[in-house]
């Protein structure tokens, strides 16, 4: 029988909370679990992942091991995932026994990008927001059918895919036939290219008993499909953009009757106005700058909300910049052979309001999220120029 919560933390017996999945995601929801008096388990193939050295039981099991599964809701009050590519038929399995946030008909709409557009689009009416103009493309017949007014896009394939993998710009059609060939059959969805004033993403949390928070608005850049870094407050949204965005948040959480931390990415166009691009059903990338700059970091949030306790103040306390850190810094020079070497980590230490975060993966890869580091100050302005310091120490442009 699934306890009705809340679920609080207690050393004897212990509470043990659950995570699907083993990446830095994980490590850091179980260290905000920990710290509030839970214990974690975590189920993750990889034997040696990041949330493997933190969790206090580790399992290592594919994600539909029916054992794993079963020791999983067995153990924990309630479960969540650290990623959105967690079979949703597992989710639903530890639904039996365990409480599950978000519920796995939330992640299967995340899961495919074309239920997901629809999911927006049935919301508009309430959420004033719509995805970019796009197009389903199944086989190659469907190329045919795409209208002029889409190109140039950007051709995604409808499931899986993320940090810019899965996805090609689109110019023409014959660009279009050869991205879908290379695609290699999977379905895709072609979205119109858009003139963009900035990308946005909006981080809220809510819990079972249908209370909302939403956080500040965060602002994102990109390079190679890959965040890069995301400055708190915003600088090139409006207010009335981020309120706009803020809103449109809360009524999405609303109609999927969501529980747990949902980030919602936007774009802001030119002419100010606001377009829904995806959404991620966990804690976010855009959101780590949460943990060193708000009173409830995103993964303190999330262990909330599961375990049915009161939501934590969104207030951000300080102006913040976060940098995403990749494998690339390890390799001195770009030669295939190049060595890794550890970058100078106490130059960047030394920097005001630095904050380091590596997540303790052994081997260093180009495109690799290693880690990140958030300069936190009483100004944006003083917390950017310990970005640009940093980027200067690590050879990277601000």
């Amino acid at each position: 029988m699934i306890k009705n919560g809340p679920f609080i933390p207690g050393a004897s017996p212990a509470t043990w909370l659950g995570v699907m999945g083993g990446g830095q995601l994980g490590r850091m929801f179980a260290h905000a679990a920990q710290a509030m008096g839970f214990k974690v388990a975590v189920l993750e193939p990889a034997a040696d992942c990041p949330a493997s050295h933190a969790a206090d039981h580790f399992l290592c099991a594919d994600y539909v091991d029916a054992a794993a599964l079963a020791d999983m809701g067995q153990q924990c009050v309630a479960v969540t995932t650290e990623f959105e590519n967690v079979p949703a038929d597992s989710m639903t399995r530890l639904a039996q026994d365990a409480f599950v946030a978000p519920s796995a008909a939330c992640v299967a709409i995340a899961q495919d990008r074309m239920a997901e557009k629809r999911f927006f689009t049935g919301c508009a009416d309430a959420s004033g927001v719509l995805p970019a103009p796009h197009h389903l493309i199944r086989s190659s017949a469907d190329i045919e059918t795409v209208p002029d007014h889409l190109l140039p896009g950007l051709l995604k394939t409808v499931r899986l895919g993320y940090d810019g993998k899965g996805q090609a710009r689109v110019a023409s059609h014959a660009d279009l036939q050869a991205a879908f060939d290379s695609m290699q059959g999977a379905e895709c969805v072609l979205e119109k290219m858009l003139p963009l004033a900035c990308e946005v993403s909006v981080l809220v949390a809510r819990g079972a008993d249908g209370n909302a928070s939403v956080y500040p608005i965060a602002e994102n850049i990109h390079r190679n499909g890959i965040l890069h870094t995301t400055t708190v407050p915003a600088l090139h949204a409006s207010a009335d953009a981020a309120a706009r965005a803020q809103a449109a948040a809360l009524v999405f959480v609303d109609r999927l009757d969501y529980v747990g931390v949902l980030c919602i990415e936007f774009f802001i166009l030119a002419d100010g106005s606001l377009v829904v691009n995806e959404m991620a059903p966990r804690p976010h990338n855009s959101g780590h700058y949460t943990i060193d700059a708000c009173v409830t970091s995103q993964f303190a949030q999330q262990v909330r909300a599961m375990a049915r306790l009161p939501l934590g103040d969104v207030r951000q306390h300080s102006p913040a910049v976060m940098l995403n850190l990749l494998g690339d810094l390890w390799f001195a020079g770009d030669g295939a052979d190049a060595a890794p070497a550890e970058p100078a980590w106490e130059k960047i230490l030394a920097l005001p309001g630095a904050c380091l975060h590596l997540y303790g993966k052994e081997q260093a890869r180009r495109g690799r999220k290693m880690g990140h580091v958030t300069f936190v100050a009483p100004t944006l302005d003083a917390a950017r120029a310990s970005l640009i310091a940093a980027c200067a120490v690590l050879g990277l442009a601000p």
